[in-house]
């Protein structure tokens, strides 16, 4: 999977949880806005009084139909405005330690561990891109001898083809005179010059199936892999 895909799938899994948890909080604090409204309306209803007492407190947290609230919910009194108004409150902790964050914890496990499988892939691809020749699209992983074409998939090559190619890849200029191929890879052969031909031939289309590349000719003396 590209690196790509790995981070968008990290980043729905994150928005995700986000989502989710924020919903849980929401849904919660309106349950218990709720709660509150209707216990401060008891309470008031029964003292009848403006004065915010111990006993209004008390019969506060007795209203409440969410026990974890009774002890953490305070009344708080508007003293700026004409009428006596008493409104309910909690914490955003409070509220968030009463919602359900089940799915949440789920989702954000699944998110670290994505991260660190991301993470990990990273890094794997790191240490193998140190170890590699790159150019025009193709790298060649030295340790293991093998092409690989942009989107990591291993290209198959003739055991004459390979050696060509890592002569390519190992040659400063990407060029190779006629005498260095043939030299390298028919040494005994006296003239090996319609066997090299025929080998750049059968080469060409793969390169340039799994590339940038190609493979130029100087009149027959020399051979270059270029850019296209």
């Amino acid at each position: 999977m590209k690196q790509k895909y790995l981070v968008i799938i990290l980043f729905v899994l994150i928005v995700a949880s986000g989502a989710t948890s924020l919903r849980s909080y929401r849904t919660t604090e309106r349950q218990i806005e709720r709660d509150m409204g209707q216990a401060l309306s008891a309470a008031l209803a029964q003292q009848q009084s403006d004065v915010i007492t111990q006993d209004t407190i008390r019969t506060f947290n007795s209203n409440l139909q969410i026990a974890e609230l009774r002890g953490k919910a305070t009344i708080a009194v508007d003293t700026k405005g004409r009428e006596f108004r008493a409104y309910a409150r909690c914490s955003e902790a409070t509220i968030f330690s009463l919602s359900d964050q089940r799915l949440t914890a789920v989702l954000w496990s699944m998110t670290l561990l994505w991260a660190a499988f991301c993470f990990y892939r990273r890094r794997h691809e790191m240490l193998q891109m140190a170890g590699m020749l790159q150019y025009g699209g193709l790298c060649f992983a030295e340790a293991e001898g093998t092409f690989y074409d942009a989107k990591g998939q291993r290209i198959k090559l003739t055991p004459m083809q390979q050696q060509l190619m890592e002569m390519f890849f190992r040659s400063e200029a990407h060029q190779l005179t006629k005498t260095e191929i043939c030299d390298a890879l028919w040494p005994k052969k006296l003239d090996a010059s319609e066997t090299l031909y025929t080998l750049i031939r059968r080469l060409k289309p793969v390169v340039e199936q799994h590339s940038n590349l190609k493979i130029e000719s100087d009149r027959g003396r020399a051979y270059e892999l270029t850019i296209k």
